[in-house]
């Protein structure tokens, strides 16, 4: 075998390059190469864009790090704090790192400024014990956030604000005794968030009211198993609606539900939540739980009624269908008897009727994932009007025994307050009997006062005769006593105003005297 060289033939105006121009090139590439690409560090293993770091006693991140990497593992080394200079070049490919098994215990603002493009970041198994505001602040792309097996008792407001596209956070194996409510609701609540595990925590009790507000597809992903629950009806009305609806968090951890019932003030035990023999929870309250999730509704006949299919599916590419109490399927663009279903999902019931209650069952079709689910919906219809008029009866009937106490207690207060003065009572009453008195004197006078001269009439003006003595039921006729008032069972009191003669003065005496009064013959 003959080994032929041949040259090639050089083109007219190019100049062919000598040994030393193509060594000097070669020491160019070689130098410059380091400063692009960098190297695989000594402590490292390097596999194109991977870059593992495990267990290796690491305090800080390496310098000469392969700038275009993608993943980076500094698992179980020593790295205690991160602040803005804890990565000491800016690799704007990486997309996933993982911290977890140091001794990390503070997070300071800026700590992420070099790694812009995060998408999974995973710091568990460390000894934080709070998240401050906007730590994370600069990664815009996070989408996965692990912080399980931490110490974290406290998390801030804000400390996730800014994570708009995150999906999944992991906060199971803390000190957190509240749930996180404000990843739901308030000024930064995380719209995409549709996983988060806070499952062996201390969270004794939930936010019922906000919770209910959640919508279905956030819902789906809160595992809250291992907490050391307070046994309440509102919480197990909660699970057994999730139950119902087949969410993979009670499904897959139904025998971790517990909570603890108190047999006395120093003695509980644990009990199974999901247990109808241990709760003795009505239908009442499970009903009125319901009511609030949203899988009962009430209508009235005659006003409009929108029904939302609440999806763990979510609304984007999805499919809609409704089907109601006899079978009748509704779709969107059409439109049967009284009701229409938009293409978001909602049920539209113009004008309910009686026999428009019953179960209707919302089927959400994902074509994107290849997901369905179906809602059952249980809807009421009552008549407002008749209701309205048994409570207006109801109102006349009591706003009329209450206007009856009220006249009663006002002429109660007017007999009191308005009678006649005693005093002026007594006088009048006085004057009166002194008339009767005068009335019977002048009959018990044998001499009328007329026909007494004037003299003597003016010499007895100035004179009262008053006899004060009790009368007594006595037989008729003793001892000639005569009772001026006989209707009165009283003291009888008289008033004898007469004009006194001496002519008259025996009639009187033997009138009012206690001697027998004889007729004479």
């Amino acid at each position: 075998m003959s080994l032929r060289l041949h040259t090639l033939p050089t083109l007219p105006g190019v100049v062919r390059p000598g040994c030393k121009e193509l060594l000097c090139l070669l020491v160019i590439t070689v130098t410059v190469s380091p400063g692009v690409s960098g190297v695989c560090p000594t402590a490292c293993i390097c596999a194109t864009d991977i870059v593992s770091c495990t267990n290796k006693n690491l305090s800080k991140v390496p310098g000469n790090l392969f700038r275009l990497i993608k993943r980076l593992d500094l698992s179980y080394n020593r790295i205690g704090l991160l602040d803005s200079e804890w990565i000491p070049a800016t690799l704007g490919k990486l997309n996933t790192l993982i911290i977890r098994h140091n001794n990390i215990n503070s997070i300071s603002m800026g700590s992420f400024s070099t790694t812009p493009n995060l998408k999974c970041l995973d710091l568990s198994s460390n000894k934080l014990k709070t998240v401050k505001s906007a730590v994370f602040q600069e990664l815009k792309v996070l989408e996965v956030l692990l912080l399980y097996n931490n110490h974290i008792s406290y998390l801030d407001p804000s400390a996730f604000g800014g994570l708009s596209q995150l999906q999944k956070l992991y906060l199971s194996g803390n000190f957190l005794m509240q749930f996180p409510m404000d990843l739901y609701v308030g000024r930064f609540k995380l719209a995409e968030l549709t996983f988060l595990d806070v499952s062996y925590n201390r969270i004794p009790v939930l936010p019922m009211h906000h919770l209910n507000s959640v919508p279905g597809k956030q819902l789906r992903g809160v595992y809250l198993h291992g907490n050391p629950f307070i046994c309440d009806c509102s919480l197990y009305s909660l699970l057994t609606f999730w139950y119902r609806r087949h969410f993979s968090s009670v499904m897959d951890f139904k025998n971790d539900y517990t909570c603890r019932l108190w047999s006395d003030s120093r003695h509980s035990y644990q009990v199974l939540l999901l247990e109808d023999s241990f709760m003795n929870c009505s239908d009442s309250i499970i009903n009125g739980s319901f009511h609030a999730l949203g899988f009962i509704h009430e209508a009235q006949v005659g006003e409009r009624l929108i029904v939302h299919c609440d999806s763990k599916t979510g609304s984007s590419n999805t499919d809609f269908m409704w089907v109601g109490p006899d079978n009748r399927r509704l779709v969107p663009d059409e439109e049967v008897e009284n009701f229409h279903v938009f293409h978001n999902g909602s049920l539209v019931i113009e004008n309910p009727r009686f026999e428009d209650a019953g179960v209707y069952s919302c089927i959400a079709m994902n074509r994107r994932r290849l997901l369905n689910e179906t809602v059952d919906v249980t809807i009421n219809v009552s008549n407002f009007t008749v209701n309205r008029s048994h409570a207006h009866e109801a109102f006349n009937t009591a706003f009329t025994t209450l206007a009856a106490c009220v006249a009663s207690i006002i002429l109660v207060l007017l007999y009191l307050y308005l009678t006649p003065c005693p005093c002026r009572c007594k006088a009048k009453r006085q004057k009166n009997m002194l008339n009767q008195s005068s009335a019977h004197s002048s009959i018990l006078n044998p001499c009328p006062a007329n026909d007494a001269p004037a003299d003597e009439r003016k010499a007895g003006a100035g004179k009262r005769v008053v006899f004060l003595e009790p009368l007594k039921d006595t037989a008729a006729g003793q001892n000639g006593k005569v009772r001026l008032f006989p209707s009165e069972t009283v003291i009888a009191e008289g008033i004898l105003k007469s004009t006194r003669v001496k002519s008259d003065s025996d009639s009187v005496n033997s009138v009012f005297s206690d001697t027998p009064f004889v007729a004479p013959s």
